[in-house]
């Protein structure tokens, strides 16, 4: 029998139970989410120190070491948004701006670029780059000191924001007229997730909170969008690297596996753009998110109301 769950004006049937926490369909947002939802106080300590040395120790690493593939899929977000403003538009803030390479990479190609980061050690290092950054979490507190822009982009935010759609209403503070927002959410209960489970008997490995609170797919957040003024411009999946683990790579809790198939996936696209195909790339994932496939979503949306 399918268990379901209230918590505080939300309610749903739960989809799973991992550390004291339950992961409903919530019928009041149209997403899912973990409840008990933990509040802005019990989360701020995490991200200000823990976040960086605990969760994700090797992070500044990692991107070191993937700097010129990140900057290929950098760059393809950025020429999309160069196509839509035209040339006169150039001002992005970036909110989790993290070690700030796609703020670096914006600042190379000519744009205006500021970031928002609660990490004290990823401050740190943005400013080393030489990048404009601010110290807080986005809130009410902080955006009247921001300014307005013509792109806000969340890379790997919104699902650990506990309500993200009064997140949301801050962000269209934060735009100018017909601006945009760039979105990018893991794309979490997607098919292949549900084939490893069904077929391969693998237990919810990306459900995590409470760091993640916020599990979409893509109709639930471009829903949340259209209802809080956007209108889609771009509808994108990533790379579906949950597809190594239908073939067989079981790298979950295998870093040294995990890393091998991230480089595969690397030189797939890097290859790809070699050889002058990087329009193929993205028609091909562009077809991924037409199923719903794909290990992350990407979204950008124009503001119109």
């Amino acid at each position: 029998m399918d268990k379901s769950m209230d918590w505080q004006g939300h309610s749903g049937k739960v989809m799973d139970s991992v550390k004291g926490f339950d992961v409903i369909e919530c019928t009041a947002c149209g997403f899912r989410h973990i409840v008990p939802i933990p509040s802005p106080k019990e989360l701020e300590e995490v991200y200000r120190q823990d976040y960086y040395t605990k969760e994700k120790p090797q992070n500044f690493e990692r991107f070191r070491e993937d700097l010129d593939w990140w900057n290929l899929v950098y760059d393809d977000q950025y020429e999309f948004l160069e196509e839509v403003l035209g040339a006169s538009r150039r001002r992005i803030l970036d909110i989790g701006s993290g070690p700030g390479y796609f703020l670096l990479q914006g600042k190379k190609r000519g744009w205006q670029c500021k970031g928002v980061e609660p990490s004290t050690q990823s401050v740190a290092y943005s400013r080393e780059l030489g990048l404009d950054v601010v110290e807080d979490f986005l809130g009410e507190h902080s955006v009247a000191g921001l300014g307005e822009f013509d792109v806000v982009h969340l890379g790997h935010v919104l699902e650990h924001i506990p309500q993200p759609q009064s997140f949301l209403g801050l962000i269209k503070k934060l735009l100018l007229p017909a601006g945009l927002v760039c979105l990018v959410v893991p794309n979490d209960y997607n098919p292949f997730q549900q084939a490893l489970r069904e077929v391969c008997g693998f237990k919810p490995w990306w459900v995590s909170p409470p760091h993640h609170i916020n599990y979409f797919d893509f109709t639930s957040l471009e829903e949340l969008l259209t209802k809080h003024g956007f209108r889609t411009l771009r509808r994108q999946a990533t790379f579906p690297i949950d597809m190594f683990l239908l073939m067989g790579d079981n790298y979950i809790g295998n870093n040294e596996l995990g890393r091998v198939c991230h480089g595969r996936r690397k030189a797939f696209e890097q290859n790809l753009h070699k050889a002058g195909l990087a329009a193929i790339q993205r028609k091909l994932y562009d077809a991924f998110a037409e199923v719903g496939i794909g290990r992350e979503i990407v979204l950008i949306a124009e503001l119109v109301s």
